[in-house]
């Protein structure tokens, strides 16, 4: 059965959209099925092209892979907002073992990307999941003039342009694949709760 990998993300400006496009891409590309997923901030509709994710859908996904733009070197409100009502998924376990990544866009390239990476991982390990980055053997890594990290993948959009460089592009799509085969090869283990 092809795992599914649940995307999660928000976007404002359609940078972060195209990064969980590009990591759909890497999904499908490694076998899985990419279930593209977003949340709304307060007082704003959800994305007209993706569905709202509530938190009870997280449990049957195999995977998931979130993403956010910047805020001040933190994830966006609604994410987070998303994620103080995940306490049931939490209390029995459901993302335990499985493996989660995380990515995000700002406007420059110190924007707070790295920091953002690094706290938007943190409520997926609360939840036991296993984290993936993007090791240095993706050539796109060592590339890069713009976004890319091994703590997940980035886009710099420079003035709200939302056009993935190349090499952002390379690294999203490994990020996918990356989380696909992660996820395929720790479901048995899970099942027997091994993990």
């Amino acid at each position: 059965m092809r795992p599914q990998i649940i995307v999660l993300y928000y976007s404002r400006n359609g940078g972060t959209q195209k990064l969980a496009d590009a990591i759909a891409t890497g999904i499908t590309q490694a076998g899985g099925d990419a279930l593209l997923r977003t949340v709304a901030a307060a007082g704003e509709p959800a994305s007209a092209r993706d569905l709202a994710l509530e938190p009870d859908e997280l449990g049957p996904c195999d995977g998931l892979v979130m993403g956010s733009p910047v805020r001040f070197g933190h994830m966006a409100s609604a994410l987070q907002q998303f994620w103080e009502r995940t306490s049931s998924v939490w209390l029995k376990g459901q993302l335990q073992g499985k493996p989660a990544a995380v990515f995000t866009s700002g406007s420059s390239m110190h924007s707070g990307q790295e920091s953002t990476l690094l706290a938007m991982g943190v409520p997926l390990l609360h939840h036991g999941m296993m984290l993936c980055g993007i090791p240095y053997t993706e050539p796109a890594i060592q590339q890069t003039q713009s976004g890319g990290s091994p703590y997940g993948a980035s886009h710099v959009s420079h003035q709200q342009q939302s056009t993935l460089s190349e090499h952002e592009y390379q690294a999203a799509v490994a990020l996918g694949k990356r989380v696909t085969y992660a996820a395929s090869a720790l479901k048995p283990l899970q099942q027997q709760g091994k993990i």
